[in-house]
């Protein structure tokens, strides 16, 4: 059975940093393709980074580029997303997911339960 458990979420100050971490039990993270999505105001999970099993190659959101990284521990079994430079509007839950198209984050399926992040001063 695939299942994802997400960790690592909290509360944090502007301009501070969070490591997400999404753990797979039940098969090998590296045969697929990994995403975080989060969920907005209006209830819809919008795909903000994603990995590719295939090539390592990787998908960010506008919204995020150049302040997360996605990255992927074959050993551990775990995919990760550093979050540095937080801002309010980084304020979601965040989901993993196994998606089907890595390139544009499109696709989810077999999520996780999520965990909330919270920036606030």
């Amino acid at each position: 059975q695939v299942q994802l458990v997400e960790s690592g979420g909290g509360l944090v100050q502007p301009g501070g940093s969070l490591r997400l971490s999404c753990a797979a039990s039940g098969f090998p993270l590296y045969d697929y393709n990994i995403g975080w999505f989060r969920q907005d105001p209006e209830k819809e999970h919008k795909g903000i980074s994603c990995i590719s099993s295939s090539t390592g190659s990787t998908y960010y959101a506008d919204s995020v580029k150049g302040r997360f990284t996605i990255s992927r521990d074959d050993a551990k079994n775990t995919v990760y997303l550093q979050m540095n430079s937080l801002k309010p509007e980084d304020t979601a839950v965040y989901y993993c997911a196994t998606v089907a198209h890595a390139d544009y984050c499109l696709g989810p399926h077999s999520w996780g339960q999520g965990t909330q992040v919270t920036v606030s001063s």
